[in-house]
């Protein structure tokens, strides 16, 4: 049966890096995908104003949405602006019981910077909260009750703040959907030179390339993979579910 799948990572291209694949492969098996992203990406550049930096990525984003299949969720922040208040939980819970999502896919809890990790936290808590009816969404949005399955992708680089190496529960063979990966991630054309003088990333696409393949040798069995830890089951479904490891049969490390 199909299943609704809302992904939400920090900027406007880390759905690409980090997620991409398995959203690809997931909305090629039928199922619905919803993407946003927290911020606006309004600080990536060094060309341009913030305003026309905002705009840009937001464009960029879109076109990537539209790519995937996707249903595209506005931004709700600027970038740096990422902090676990109840201000950006209200707004996140509005699109979470607006989706009422079946999958959540979320940023990992350990990651290189603060807006990634404030995003995961923010994500986990709206999601907690969506079937409390006292708890109100910004704008209003009714409780929903379904059960949620979350999981946390990879961190980027592979490791957390303090150069630990991060190990997923399972991984997903992306090689058949990677080129489609690929040219998702091209859309964000304005953050490749960017990348490259702020943080010294060579070349944009072959960074992603260069991560897929780690993952891909570190799963024993993949050319290329995306790896994935799922979120403990206690307030938010039943019993423990395993979609993501049922829909798309992925092999155990």
């Amino acid at each position: 049966m199909p299943k609704k799948v809302l992904a939400l990572h920090c900027h406007p291209d880390d759905i690409e890096f980090m997620m991409a694949g398995t959203l690809l492969m997931l909305k090629d098996a039928g199922h619905e995908i919803h993407y946003m992203n927290m911020a606006n990406g309004c600080y990536g550049s060094a060309e341009y104003s913030k305003e026309q930096t905002t705009e840009i990525r937001r464009k960029e984003a879109m076109q990537a949405a539209l790519f995937l299949g996707a249903e595209f969720h506005e931004s709700i922040t600027d970038d740096l602006g990422v902090y676990y208040t109840p201000d950006l939980i209200s707004k996140t819970l509005a699109v979470i019981r607006e989706v009422a999502p079946d999958i959540l896919l979320l940023p990992s809890p350990e990651e290189y910077m603060e807006d990634h990790m404030n995003t995961c936290r923010i994500g986990v808590t709206a999601a907690f909260c969506r079937s409390m009816p006292n708890y109100a969404s910004v704008p209003v949005m009714k409780p929903v009750n379904n059960e949620l399955t979350i999981y946390h992708a990879m961190p980027y680089g592979l490791t957390d703040g303090l150069r630990n190496k991060i190990i997923p529960d399972f991984y997903i063979d992306i090689e058949s959907v990677l080129e489609k990966k690929t040219e998702m991630l091209g859309f964000h054309k304005s953050q490749k030179e960017w990348l490259d003088k702020s943080q010294g990333i060579d070349s944009y696409l072959q960074t992603m390339k260069e991560m897929s393949a780690s993952m891909g040798k570190d799963s024993n069995f993949y050319k290329y993979a995306e790896g994935w830890r799922r979120h403990s089951h206690i307030g938010f479904s039943a019993k423990e579910l395993k979609p993501l490891e049922e829909f798309l049969n992925e092999k155990k490390k």
